[in-house]
């Protein structure tokens, strides 16, 4: 009989002993010395994760995370993702922000101005984004995105909005498009709705493609209204818009950075030199101030602008005054 007790204690004293290790090891932080990540992917028991952190050398006694969870009643409650694992960390915290979600999040940033064909290019630069969209051409991505373009076009140029977009790791390209596609229709949406009476373009889509302009024209908020005047007047006027960055768009890949005259004459679609009204897309991605600019024009009685070179424009109501205006800021600089 006494041995029976003396076997009991000691299985006892035993069995808590291993509880306080095991309580000690889910505790005590991993034996890590720099912060990694670590993935859980669709269908991933405890198992599975303990044995890629083993292999991975964030784990020592991957069988106590099974255990441990398994006590815990955490072994079903894990969530898809990437997770940061830090020096820090024990087991216990580590899983913690796995139940909870806690995934590490990503930036993409989508510049005022910039173009479809470069915003598909940094996407597809960004390895933790899921790619759906390689071969896809920018003249036809709404419809391949499944969304209605206007005026007949399904182009992508100008429909995304400028902002910094979160995703995490296995998010698609396809969605976080989308995302900013859903954003450039509200802000244009609103803009329109709030537009001054009077405008020479009947569409949301041509104030879309006016804002583009002034966007590319100008990175000065004082000045946009009154370069989508000069919009607005030659419009209006039936005069060509002869704005430099439409040329520069429609010249594509083959723009090596100087513009020249014979640039000015070649008849792209896009030559707003060559042919009348706007061009046939937006030529880039307009921000919330270019979109209000489009659709509150300043009401000054100007037809033309010239950059003095430092970031600002000179405005004028006569050809005679622009004509000064070039000599003085373009072409005095220049000698």
């Amino acid at each position: 009989m006494r041995a029976w007790i003396g076997i009991l204690i000691f299985v006892a004293a035993a069995c808590g002993w291993y509880a306080w290790s095991l309580y000690q090891w889910w505790t005590s932080p991993l034996s890590i010395d720099e912060a990694g990540t670590v993935v859980v992917r669709e269908g991933d028991t405890v198992g599975d994760l303990a044995r890629r952190m083993a292999r991975a050398g964030q784990l020592g006694h991957p069988r106590r995370l099974r255990w441990t969870t398994q006590i815990a009643g955490l072994a079903g409650a894990l969530k898809v993702g990437e997770y940061v694992v830090t020096p820090g960390d024990s087991p216990e915290r580590l899983l913690a922000r796995i139940v909870a979600g806690d995934v590490i999040s990503y930036r993409f940033r989508i510049v005022e101005g910039a173009r479809i064909a470069t915003v598909l290019a940094e996407l597809a630069d960004h390895p933790r984004i899921g790619q759906t969209l390689q071969g896809v051409a920018p003249a036809t991505l709404l419809t391949d995105l499944g969304v209605d373009g206007a005026a007949g076009t399904s182009h992508g140029e100008g429909w995304f909005f400028p902002d910094t977009y979160r995703y995490v790791a296995g998010d698609e390209d396809r969605g976080l498009l989308m995302r900013a596609h859903r954003k450039m229709r509200s802000e244009l949406g609103t803009a329109w709705a709030g537009r001054a009476a009077g405008l020479p373009y009947r569409t949301p889509y041509e104030a879309l493609t006016v804002a583009s302009i002034v966007e590319k024209e100008t990175g000065r908020k004082a000045d946009r209204a009154d370069i989508s005047q000069v919009i607005a007047a030659r419009l209006d006027s039936g005069m060509r818009l002869q704005v430099d960055p439409t040329v520069i768009y429609g010249l594509g890949e083959a723009f090596d950075g100087n513009l020249t005259r014979a640039h000015l004459r070649q008849p792209t679609p896009y030559n707003t030199y060559v042919h009348k009204g706007l061009p046939p897309t937006p030529i880039g991605m307009p921000g919330r101030d270019s979109l209000h600019a489009a659709v509150h024009p300043s009401g000054a009685p100007y037809f033309y602008f010239v950059s003095r070179g430092d970031g600002t424009s000179e405005f004028s109501t006569t050809l005679e005054q622009h004509q000064a205006a070039v000599q003085k800021y373009q072409l005095g600089a220049n000698r």
